[in-house]
């Protein structure tokens, strides 16, 4: 009787301790997806930007309202993640210090 009562409690904790795995598991996958998701927004953001400044130019109506599509991103994932993604610089920042002029060198180039 005792032996039997053993193997039901290790059962019921191995089940539980697998129901908490899957359960983390689970729960990381969209944080991670979202990460994934605003890096690739910013990303196709900014690509967006530099190719309306160099086929239309720096002050054109195509390259502002890609800086406009720019800014909508970043504020995006600082508001779900409270971090954004920084294309040029190639890493995350963990405080809101986008700077909505940071391709201003562009100009010098055109």
């Amino acid at each position: 009787m005792r032996h039997r009562l053993n193997d039901l409690l290790f059962g019921k904790t191995a089940l539980a301790a697998v129901a908490l795995v899957g359960f983390l598991m689970f729960t990381g996958a969209p944080l991670r997806a979202d990460r994934d998701d605003c890096q690739r927004r910013i990303a196709r953001a900014d690509h967006r930007l530099h190719e309306a400044i160099e086929h239309h130019g720096y002050r054109s109506e195509q390259a502002e309202h890609r800086r406009h599509e720019l800014r909508e991103a970043r504020e995006h994932c600082w508001n779900a993640n409270h971090r954004w993604w920084d294309e040029d610089e190639r890493r995350w920042h963990e405080q809101r210090d986008w700077d909505d002029h940071d391709h201003d060198h562009e100009r010098d180039h055109h």
